[in-house]
C-alpha cells in the first residue's frame, strides 16, 4: 500500500520532550510515517525543543513547529492535532491529559496516569465530560513473556490462582537513577510504588483479571541519601556530578558530559530551568523509598506479596503463582540501562527467561517463549505498533483505559497511605473504580 495521504493520517501532537519522548517522536517519524504524522511538539524548555526537532528532522518527519508549554492550547489550535501524547514529568500528566481532551483531542499517556487521587477523579471527570479517550502505554503488557504467563494462567494450567509472589529488582544503574533526577522527590512522582509499580501492579491485573480490595505496605530509604551513606562510612559528598572532583570515583555518579544525548538533554539545557540531572544519590532531599514490600488482596480473593529493590546487583524480576492445580515460576533478567543514556532500543530489553510449569503429581515443565526484539523486553515495539501501526485486532484486549491507568496507581497510593499510617488501606476508600 502506498503513503496515505498526510490528510488521512492519524495527527499527533507530543508535549514533554525528555528521555522517554523520544520512543514516541522516532517511532512516528521513522516506522510509521505511512499511518501517523506528528504535527507540533511542546515543552518548558527551549534546548530540549531544538534537540528533539533536530532529531525528528534527521529522521525526514518533517519541519514540525515548536511550542514552549505556556502556548499549549495555541498549539492544538494552530496544528489540530487527532490525538496528544503526554511524556511530561508525573505531576503534570493531568494537566496535559484533561487540557487536550477539552480542546477535542484523545489522549496517549505515559504511566502513571497521575500520581494522586484527586487528579485520577478530575481525569475521570474529563473523560465523561468530553467524550475523549484516553490511553495508558503499558508497555509491558506486551512482552512476549508476560503475554505468555497471561495465557498459561487464562488457560487454567495451575487451577485457580491463590496466591503470587513478585519480587522486582532495580540494579544499581538503573534503580539508582531514580535518585538522581526529579524522581527523587514524592511531589513529582508519586515514589516508586507509583511511578514504577504502576507496571508491576498493571500486570497483576492484568494477569489476574481483577482488581486490589484491600493494601497493606512497609517502606524505607534504608540505601539512597546522605544519612545512609555516612552511617556506611562516607564522609566525601557532592550536590551533582557535573564539575565535583569527588564524583569521578563515584561508581553511582552519571557524567552527562558523557553521553551526546544526555548533555543535549539536560547539561546544554539546564540553564533555562535550572533541572540537574545528574544528582548525587546520596545527597539530602530525597523523599522517596527505595525498599518497599507490599501485601495485596483481589477482589478475586487472590493474595499478593510484592517486593521492589531499588539498589540490587541484577535487573529483572522473579514471580511465582500458585494454584489449586499446580505453580508457574517465572525469571526474567533484563539489561542495565540509564534512561536516555544510551540505545533505546536497548532499554529493559530480556537477557534472559525461564518460565516453568509445575502441575501437581506431574514433572516441572518449561514453557518456551520467543523473545521479542526491542526494549522492555519487546513490548516497546508490539505497542507502538498497536498505538501508530495497522494493527490486527488484540485477542488479548493489552490496550490500557484510563480505567486500567486508575487501578494500577491505587495500588500504589494505597500502599503510600499505608506506609504513613501503619494501617490496612481498603482501595475503595481510596478510589471508586
Amino acid at each position: 500500500m502506498g503513503d496515505l495521504q498526510t490528510s488521512e493520517k492519524k495527527r499527533y501532537a507530543l508535549v514533554g520532550t525528555g528521555g522517554r519522548a523520544a520512543l514516541f517522536y522516532t517511532s512516528i517519524a521513522r516506522d510509521f510515517s505511512k499511518t501517523s504524522t506528528l504535527v507540533a511538539i511542546c515543552d518548558s524548555n527551549q534546548t530540549r525543543l531544538n534537540y528533539a526537532k533536530s532529531k525528528i528532522d534527521n529522521l525526514n518527519g518533517g519541519q514540525i513547529p515548536t511550542y514552549l508549554a505556556e502556548d499549549f492550547d495555541k498549539m492544538i489550535k494552530d496544528t489540530k492535532p487527532d490525538e496528544v501524547i503526554v511524556t511530561t514529568i508525573d505531576r503534570t500528566h493531568h494537566i496535559y491529559i484533561i487540557r487536550a481532551m477539552e480542546l477535542g483531542c484523545n489522549v496517549i499517556t505515559e504511566k502513571p496516569m497521575t500520581i494522586d487521587v484527586p487528579q485520577c477523579n478530575k481525569i475521570f471527570s474529563a473523560v465523561e465530560r468530553t467524550n475523549q479517550r484516553v490511553r495508558v502505554t503499558f508497555n509491558y503488557r506486551y512482552a512476549p513473556h508476560n503475554t505468555k504467563i497471561f495465557e498459561v494462567l487464562k488457560s487454567g494450567a495451575i487451577g485457580t490462582v491463590t496466591s503470587v509472589h513478585f519480587e522486582w529488582m532495580l540494579n544499581t544503574s538503573h534503580g539508582a537513577d531514580y535518585f538522581r533526577r526529579w524522581h527523587r522527590d514524592v511531589r513529582n512522582s508519586g515514589g516508586l510504588l507509583v511511578h514504577k509499580s504502576t507496571h508491576h501492579f498493571d500486570l497483576m491485573n492484568f494477569w489476574l483479571q481483577s482488581r486490589p480490595k484491600t493494601v497493606y505496605a512497609q517502606g524505607d530509604l534504608k540505601f539512597y541519601g546522605k544519612k545512609n551513606a555516612e552511617e556506611r562510612g562516607v564522609t566525601k559528598f557532592y550536590s551533582r556530578a557535573h564539575g565535583s572532583e569527588f564524583a569521578k570515583n563515584d561508581p553511582f555518579a552519571l557524567q552527562l558530559d558523557e553521553s551526546e544525548q544526555l548533555k543535549a538533554l539536560y547539561l546544554d539545557a539546564e540553564h533555562e530551568d535550572g533541572y540537574h540531572r545528574d544528582q548525587s544519590v546520596f545527597g539530602d532531599g530525597i523523599s522517596i523509598e527505595d525498599t518497599m514490600n507490599v501485601l495485596v488482596r483481589y477482589e478475586n480473593d487472590t493474595v499478593l506479596t510484592y517486593s521492589l529493590t531499588a539498589y540490587a546487583p541484577w535487573e529483572g524480576f522473579r514471580i511465582n503463582f500458585n494454584g489449586t492445580g499446580g505453580r508457574l515460576e517465572a525469571e526474567v533478567v533484563e539489561s542495565s540501562y540509564v534512561n536516555s543514556g544510551g540505545e533505546q532500543s536497548l532499554e529493559g530489553a530480556a537477557e534472559g527467561i525461564t518460565l516453568t510449569l509445575r502441575k501437581l503429581f506431574q514433572e516441572p515443565r518449561k514453557i518456551e517463549i520467543e523473545q521479542g526484539e526491542g526494549g522492555h523486553g519487546g513490548g516497546d515495539n508490539l505497542m507502538l505498533n498497536d498505538l501508530f501501526g495497522e494493527a490486527e485486532p488484540d485477542e488479548h484486549m493489552r490496550a490500557a483505559s484510563h480505567i486500567d491507568g486508575a487501578a494500577s496507581i491505587v495500588t500504589g497510593i494505597a500502599a503510600n497511605r499505608s506506609i504513613r499510617t501503619g494501617q490496612v488501606i481498603k482501595v475503595s476508600d481510596v478510589l471508586s473504580l
